[in-house]
């Protein structure tokens, strides 16, 4: 039997895949509650809009919980990340959820040109012309490729309604 993790350096393995097994059972349970609500059984003209997903939830739930049986009776429990390499993976996570949020509010452009450069500026410390040289280009090529050429309207937000793009 291995001696557990030393908790000071990062979470354990089977914490982490615990916890992971949680969020994805949870996520089984809200498709099992909103496929009941849509409605699980046969209508006149077949399968009711919840029925599919109702058992595709109802699979999640059960394959979190054999995973999670098994997480629980794995006797190796090593050390899943340190806490730095943890804050590494954090450094990248956190601003791209902040990226993806704040794409509804204002835009892809705006979004993508902060997005890339922040990342060009502090991770990857480029000069101050190269970052705003790449964060305003990509967002213009992308503009012109996509909306100008192909016509594919992409998400824009209050700058690019003012500009009347």
């Amino acid at each position: 039997m291995s001696s557990p993790p030393d908790l000071n350096l990062g979470p354990s393995h089977k914490s982490v895949e615990v916890l992971v097994v949680g969020l994805i059972a949870a996520f089984g349970v809200i498709v099992v509650v909103g496929s009941i609500k849509a409605g699980v059984g046969w209508g006149a003209d077949g399968p009711r809009a919840g029925f599919f997903p109702f058992y595709v939830g109802l699979a999640i739930v059960a394959a979190s919980v054999i995973n999670l049986i098994n997480a629980i009776r794995d006797r190796h429990n090593h050390l899943f990340a340190e806490w730095s390499q943890l804050g590494h993976v954090m450094s990248v996570l956190i601003p791209s959820a902040i990226f993806v949020a704040a794409m509804p509010f204002v835009g892809l452009y705006v979004s993508s040109a902060v997005f890339i450069g922040w990342f060009m500026r502090w991770l990857g410390k480029y000069r101050w012309l190269t970052v705003l040289a790449v964060a305003i280009g990509t967002p213009v090529v992308t503009y012109l490729i996509f909306e100008r050429w192909f016509l594919v309207p992409l998400p824009k937000g209050p700058l690019e309604d003012w500009l009347g793009l």
